[in-house]
């Protein structure tokens, strides 16, 4: 055991469900809660790494929390050093492979480990990847909202300084989705960022035909018009596309990155690193975007991708999607539209009477 390095002491995961400020509906159904996996990690030099997942649905709350803590058992006396626990963990699942709930552990881990180093160190986990902390450009992530029923909220973002919105379609017919996007863009005006997310739902000729149809409302991408794992979709979809084709939040690790590059999937990636690997994860791929020269953004969990963006070298948006903002100690705060890392660590701390509140 390393003496200058923290080493595992115990891992502990908690699963919550908590309130949102603002349900999300999309294409197929409506997110009205957050349920939520907190990972803390305590280490032998007193120091305790957090990390939170987004589970996506109540049902994998109970296994996700177990998974954890199994993993947990065996990493117990080992150095906290994310580019070897990694390679560990890759051995570990090699033969079942990475995707769902255990490419989700691994990820939250990484995170949860890279928190212990700031921590350690004194410093913020943007200063340990050689960085520094640095406002971030945000976008406020929306559902299927309206233009005129929603309007006092997208104006309240506005008033916070986002210069981007996204919103989701794929809910309705394209005449449901031009008329939406066409609302949206007379509200905000010729000089806000629009996305529009279609969260996996079309066949590739359905993307194509409503991609056409929406080319006029200057939209900065259109997101996940297929499913995730059709890659030459994608391809065939931005082939004729005058919008961008953003993707990448369901890509698993490195690896499904390197494969949807040189595939030309999409003109733009956004990770999530939850999926990704984490950090450790996030690096490789920040590398793979650079070679490409592939605008970067980050998908949910804006606490550490704003960490993470800051030494991106093709950074692009940052997505605001506020899951965890009911149980920190000291919640996110946009300035003028941008998000800035904060430290030690992650700057994850919990509010344990809240956490208490809503742990199931």
């Amino acid at each position: 055991m390393s003496k200058t390095t923290p080493a595992v002491s115990a891992v502990k995961a908690r699963a919550l469900v908590t309130p949102m400020a603002r349900p999300v509906k999309n294409a197929f159904g409506v997110i009205d809660a957050a349920p939520l996996v907190l990972i803390d990690i305590a280490t032998d030099q007193g120091i305790t790494g957090h990390s939170y997942l987004f589970a996506y649905s109540k049902v994998t709350l109970k296994p996700f929390v177990h998974l954890l803590e199994e993993i947990g058992r065996e990493l117990i006396g080992r150095p906290v050093a994310p580019f070897e626990l990694m390679k560990f963990m890759d051995a570990k699942f090699r033969l079942l492979g990475w995707q769902g709930l255990v490419g989700m552990a691994v990820s939250g881990l990484d995170m949860a480990f890279w928190d212990i180093l700031g921590q350690a160190a004194g410093k913020p986990v943007v200063e340990l990847l050689g960085g520094s902390p640095r406002p971030i450009s945000c976008y406020d992530s929306y559902g299927a909202v309206e233009a005129d029923a929603d309007e006092k909220a997208l104006r309240r973002s506005l008033d916070q300084g986002f210069r981007g919105i996204k919103v989701k379609g794929g809910d309705g017919d394209a005449a449901n989705d031009e008329r939406r996007v066409k609302g949206l863009r007379k509200l905000l005006g010729p000089d806000i960022a629009l996305m529009l997310d279609f969260n996996q739902s079309l066949d590739p000729a359905e993307a194509r035909r409503r991609i056409a149809r929406l080319a006029p409302y200057d939209l900065t991408w259109i997101e996940e018009p297929v499913p995730q794992e059709n890659l030459s979709g994608h391809a065939a979809v931005r082939e004729t596309s005058e919008i961008p084709i953003q993707a990448g939040e369901n890509w698993w690790f490195p690896r499904g990155f390197a494969e949807a590059i040189a595939a030309g999937a999409s003109d733009f990636i956004m990770p999530d690193l939850m999926k990704v690997g984490g950090i450790t994860g996030w690096l490789h791929v920040a590398g793979q975007a650079d070679a490409a020269s592939i605008p970067m953004s980050s998908h949910i969990l804006p606490e550490a991708s704003a960490h993470v963006l800051a030494v991106t070298p093709t950074a692009h948006w940052l997505e605001v999607l506020d899951f965890a903002g009911a149980i920190l100690a000291d919640p996110i705060k946009i300035a003028d539209g941008t998000l800035t890392a904060r430290g030690p660590g992650l700057g994850l701390d919990w509010n344990e009477t809240a956490v208490a509140k809503y742990q199931v």
